[in-house]
């Protein structure tokens, strides 16, 4: 299943979109964040660490410059990984995200699209920007894991 052509009127809508998905996340998952500069990918993982029940006091920024932010507090942790600075494959194995393939969090990682670091099933998210405020979300589950994910999500979002 694949959600298609969502559109999202703002930024806050994208934070809702993503916190109807963070309810449905189990331990192991793994999303992939692709889209251009300012189209929503942290402000999404926002979202995420909302539905996760993360707490107000627990920030979530890009970690550009840090890579990896691990964010605890809620029902489950949140690895919330940033490739865009990443520049060659081995770099990738300092930062070990493949270590936490299957630990009792979730992987959200931003620039996905540039290195293959996700584990096999994994639900892709794809923030188009088509306006000032507006995006297009697409969502594609790779797995039988992510494509159930990607159903349940998408009844969510059609409610």
């Amino acid at each position: 299943m694949a959600i298609l052509g969502h559109l999202l009127s703002g930024p806050d809508e994208t934070e809702r979109a993503a916190r109807s998905l963070g309810g449905l996340l189990r331990p192991g998952d793994a999303i992939g964040l692709v889209g251009e500069l300012g189209a929503g990918k942290t402000r999404f993982v926002r979202g995420l660490a909302r539905g996760l029940a993360l707490p107000d006091r627990v920030r979530v920024t890009s970690p550009t410059f840090t890579i990896l932010n691990q964010l605890r507090g809620g029902r489950l942790p949140l690895y919330h990984a940033d490739l865009y600075r990443i520049e060659s494959a081995a770099e990738l194995d300092q930062i070990g995200l493949e270590d936490l393939w299957g630990e009792a969090g979730v992987l959200a990682v931003e620039w996905s699209d540039r290195f293959a670091v996700l584990p096999p099933d994994h639900l892709v998210v794809r923030l188009r920007v088509t306006g000032e405020e507006e995006r297009m979300l697409d969502a594609e589950g790779r797995g039988p894991r992510a494509a159930s994910l990607a159903a349940e999500w998408a009844r969510l979002l059609r409610a």
